[in-house]
């Protein structure tokens, strides 16, 4: 299965050659501002199933742990990953060209998602990150 994906302007592009890993959505303080968004919906990727096949994004530095990956350009936020040995890279289900063939698993970092948001699915909510078994 190969997944691809952009930016809004098209500047930088992205493929993923590999059965996504993992899906869900993700309510932390982090994800809502980087994304401007009240949750962010993403699906995980093996780090060397993933390349820019247009362009390069521009990284930073969100947290000690981690980095997001962004087109400078228009600003469009694409993927986050581990900045140590980073053994997938979580991609923005908004950047896809087909968001449909994505089907999040779980919620997490519930603890800190909007009160007023509500999600009508029956999927797993976690307080915080996911139990390594989901």
């Amino acid at each position: 299965m190969t997944s691809t994906g952009g930016c809004l302007c098209g500047a930088v592009r992205f493929s993923a050659v590999s059965e996504p890993l993992d899906a869900g959505y993700c309510h932390c303080k982090l994800c809502q501002r980087s994304t401007g968004a009240t949750v962010l919906a993403w699906v995980s990727y093996p780090t060397a199933s993933f390349s820019y096949t247009r362009g390069e994004a521009t990284r930073y530095q969100s947290s000690p742990h981690g980095h997001r990956e962004f087109c400078s350009t228009c600003g469009t936020q694409i993927a986050y990953r581990d900045s140590q040995n980073a053994a997938t890279v979580e991609v923005n289900v908004g950047s896809l060209d087909d968001c449909d063939r994505v089907q999040p698993r779980y919620h997490i970092w519930c603890s800190s998602q909007v009160p007023w948001f509500g999600v009508a699915d029956n999927l797993p909510r976690f307080d915080r990150s996911k139990p390594r078994k989901v």
